[in-house]
């Protein structure tokens, strides 16, 4: 007997109608069974129109499937599969015959040995697949078949060679997702601003220098994860993004300098005196003053912040905000810092500041 799980907790004594509308799942995973035997406990399967899930990770599924053990034709007669999972099978090719489970929502196969050329031709058929998890396989190149699927929410495809990322990635405007972390990009096209669904964008652990300008588009953007890259500077733009909550950049250059300059070079005490004198509107006697000093305090700028009012001089601090894991730096975006209230947390109801938006950095 195979083994069947329901997908909730439901009793025996569930109905017919309550089974098929939470689904089971057939689980076939960790047996190391050969192509031929998946093929057999598939046809096999009981009331497989009741299934939902098949799980069969961590079979021995070598090869293209072009061999005695169709499993994937045999996947036809589950005919409300919604998630397919086949990781870490050793497969090295994916079936065109996926693309007749036009149900398929979720597809698995992480850790396998695909490659571009192993991938079917079109993913065409797949119309209701929302996610697809390629992750930890032999993918050179951005694999521009997933452009086809209509639905795709989520896309993971970290771990693999991918030097670039094509200019229609724009096309997937349902994205929500977008994995790519562990892959030898050294550059990001301006086209991935037009993604604007996007909620979490993974570009850790590549060989990044620059991000485009244009990722300030991402307006629904909630994590950016940056980390183990070679980022010397983050675009300015990126402090528009009123969305984003966690923002990961250590491991780059930029971080490195950042940290350094908060530590080793703070503001005079001429600056600070200065501030406090200008700030809080003391009185002073010009004839009691060198002129230099003098000049000095008349030379003073507001904020640029509206909601700020303090004053600085000739030395406008710059303030980086962010945080580590050890609460070390409190301050990641470019900032002047001119009093408490530019970088004091702001009601509900009020613009924000620069930055403010910024939650959680991860730079530790």
């Amino acid at each position: 007997m195979e083994n069947y799980t329901s997908s909730d907790s439901s009793s025996d004594s569930e109905s017919g109608q309550e089974r098929r509308r939470h689904g089971a799942t057939l689980d076939l995973s960790g047996l190391q069974l050969d192509p031929e035997s998946v093929c057999s406990r598939l046809e096999a399967a009981e009331a497989p129109q009741l299934v939902e899930h098949v799980l069969l990770g961590h079979n021995r599924l070598t090869g293209p499937l072009d061999g005695s053990g169709h499993w994937d034709l045999a996947l036809v007669h589950f005919v409300g599969l919604a998630s397919l999972d086949v990781s870490g099978c050793s497969l090295s090719g994916l079936p065109e015959a996926l693309n007749e489970i036009t149900t398929l929502v979720s597809l698995t196969a992480r850790n396998n040995a695909l490659s571009n050329g192993s991938l079917p031709k079109s993913l065409k058929g797949l119309v209701a697949l929302r996610e697809l998890n390629l992750s930890g396989n032999r993918l050179t190149e951005f694999p521009e078949q997933v452009l086809e699927l209509p639905a795709l929410r989520y896309l993971y495809l970290g771990g693999n060679l991918i030097s670039h990322i094509t200019q229609d990635v724009w096309k997937s405007q349902r994205l929500q997702v977008l994995s790519l972390g562990s892959n030898r990009l050294a550059e990001v096209p301006s086209t991935l601003g037009q993604l604007v669904s996007l909620q979490a964008l993974v570009l850790c652990d590549n060989e990044l220098e620059s991000l485009p300008n244009s990722i300030a588009h991402l307006k629904k953007l909630k994590s950016l994860l940056l980390h183990k890259n070679r980022l010397r500077t983050l675009p300015t733009e990126i402090i528009t993004l009123q969305c984003l909550t966690e923002l990961s950049l250590r491991d780059n250059p930029l971080v490195v300098r950042f940290v350094s300059d908060m530590t080793h070079d703070p503001p005079k005490l001429l600056e600070l005196a200065a501030r406090v004198v200008k700030a809080n509107e003391l009185t002073y006697e010009e004839e009691n003053l060198p002129r230099n000093l003098i000049e000095y305090l008349n030379s003073g700028h507001r904020c640029v912040n509206p909601l700020c009012k303090g004053v600085f001089f000739d030395n406008r601090v710059e303030h980086v905000k962010f945080v580590d894991f050890c609460g070390k730096y409190r301050l990641p975006l470019l900032q002047y810092l001119c009093s408490s209230r530019c970088i004091d947390p702001r009601d509900a109801d009020e613009e924000p500041v620069s930055g403010a938006m910024i939650r959680k950095v991860l730079l530790g």
